[in-house]
């Protein structure tokens, strides 16, 4: 089995491939969710999605053999709250990665009854429109501790080599109340700050994302760091190797500068 690369990507605004005006917005988004394919070694064996949008106390594990929907989103068209996403779960390999996450010394649970939010099945839906790969997903761990993440990506990091596609899933920049003109000087420096980061070497790179309140405008980008933390777990399963941006985008949303990249 080939070694599998690991991904921190920006998932874009809401159920956006399914209403046509954002659609175009996020065209070079979806391109990067297309690319990211052809770019596999190999078809995966399952995705694994680290969303933004789940947190708890442990990591959780989903476990569903047909995980169901969630709609985490508010004040889009009705239709978008019909949207069904068909992927299979991977509850065998979601067990061995909850024995990875406990092998570690890190709190973790099984979830069978957690479904797919927006920051999975958006990105998973460009990729695979047929449905046709397994998806889990893995919680954040409430309080966004950055080593505990990191430590969350090297136990998990086995996985790349059993088939498994590790994908952070969040966004560089998330300010809910700030887009528009005034989104693109914060967004501009955080997001040259982060890639200044991805260009380090490995031990440097882990270091400067501990300590990424450090960089400018963080807490303006982000309040809470909901969408930021899945950086940490790409990170921490391919912290030896190196970084590149795979996506970047400015002027989302009138002012707003996003970014992704591939480890490995």
């Amino acid at each position: 089995m080939t070694r599998m690369p690991t991904y921190f990507i920006s998932h874009g605004g809401g159920p956006w491939p399914w209403m046509p005006d954002w659609r175009a917005m996020f065209k070079n988004l979806e391109a990067s969710f297309v690319q990211m394919v052809k770019d596999l070694p190999e078809r995966p064996k399952a995705i694994l999605m680290i969303s933004g949008h789940w947190e708890d106390a442990s990591f959780a594990v989903m476990t569903s053999a047909n995980p169901p929907m969630v709609y985490d989103y508010h004040g889009f068209p009705p239709e978008t709250f019909q949207i069904q996403y068909t992927a299979p779960g991977a509850p065998d390999i979601a067990r061995r990665a909850a024995g990875l996450i406990a092998a570690a010394g890190l709190p973790v649970r099984l979830d069978d009854r957690q479904g797919f939010d927006h920051g999975c099945f958006v990105p998973a839906f460009v990729m695979y429109p047929d449905a046709s790969v397994p998806v889990f997903q893995i919680s954040l761990q409430k309080g966004y501790d950055p080593a505990r993440h990191l430590a969350l990506g090297r136990a998990l990091a086995p996985l790349r080599d059993e088939g498994v596609l590790i994908v952070g899933s969040g966004l560089s920049y998330h300010n809910l109340r700030l887009f528009g003109p005034g989104a693109k000087e914060p967004s501009d420096a955080f997001d040259a700050w982060l890639a200044g980061v991805m260009a380090k070497p490995p031990a440097q790179r882990s270091a400067d994302l501990i300590a990424w309140e450090t960089a400018p405008f963080a807490r303006v980008c982000h309040a809470e760091e909901d969408h930021f933390a899945p950086i940490w777990a790409a990170v921490g399963a391919a912290e030896g190797e190196p970084a590149r941006r795979v996506y970047h985008d400015t002027g989302l949303f009138g002012g707003v500068t996003a970014s992704s990249y591939r480890m490995g």
